[in-house]
């Protein structure tokens, strides 16, 4: 058998650098604080636990084989994450009652990942990678859905932690419109990523 640790500095590295999910924690931790962002942060890692697992079922291979549709996950991604981005940058302090009124969650934080197509490219790439760590497709999808969850989970608790402590940095409405503007701004660059 292969060496692991290759799987996991990759997925270590994937799931912790930024990009729309890491954006999405970070504001939900500065708007909500970490115990109302756990269903975004679970609905994440389910998302990319469950595309992990399909992508080493060799399901994520008909992205690879049907531009159409991996243009129709693109795009629809892409208008979601967008809108979100709006959502975010023009809400206020989590007091003033406008923008992001409730967390988002499981369910929405689990469709950002099937809608995001940075995660079925990053999910396949490792399917295909990775392949030779598993005797079998269902021990591969067993093995990345595993270790995509959990690194997930640990990476966006991390940045959800860092929106915690930007929230006691921010003091005015002023300081909202700003780190708010950042976190949409840095959204929608995530989006222009995928585009490439």
């Amino acid at each position: 058998m292969t060496s692991i640790l290759p799987l996991i500095l990759f997925v270590v590295i994937s799931t912790v650098t930024p990009g729309g999910a890491t954006t999405l924690a970070t504001a939900s931790g500065a708007n909500f604080g970490f115990s109302r962002s756990i269903p975004l942060i679970l609905g994440i890692s389910i998302g990319l636990a469950s595309l992990a697992a399909i992508a080493g079922l060799g399901l994520g291979g008909l992205l690879l084989e049907f531009p159409s549709l991996q243009m129709g996950v693109k795009a629809l991604g892409s208008a979601y994450l967008l809108w979100l981005a709006s959502r975010i940058a023009h809400s206020g302090s989590p007091n003033a009652g406008k923008g992001l009124a409730q967390p988002i969650t499981l369910v929405k934080g689990c469709l950002l990942l099937w809608l995001n197509p940075k995660s079925w490219a990053v999910t396949v790439g490792a399917a295909a990678s990775f392949a030779l760590l598993a005797s079998t497709p269902n021990r591969l999808a067993i093995l990345l859905g595993t270790m995509f969850g959990v690194a997930a989970c640990m990476s966006l608790a991390l940045w959800c932690s860092l929106g915690v402590l930007l929230s006691q940095l921010l003091r005015t409405p002023g300081h909202w419109r700003t780190i708010n503007l950042a976190m949409g701004a840095l959204l929608t660059a995530s989006i222009i990523q995928t585009w490439r």
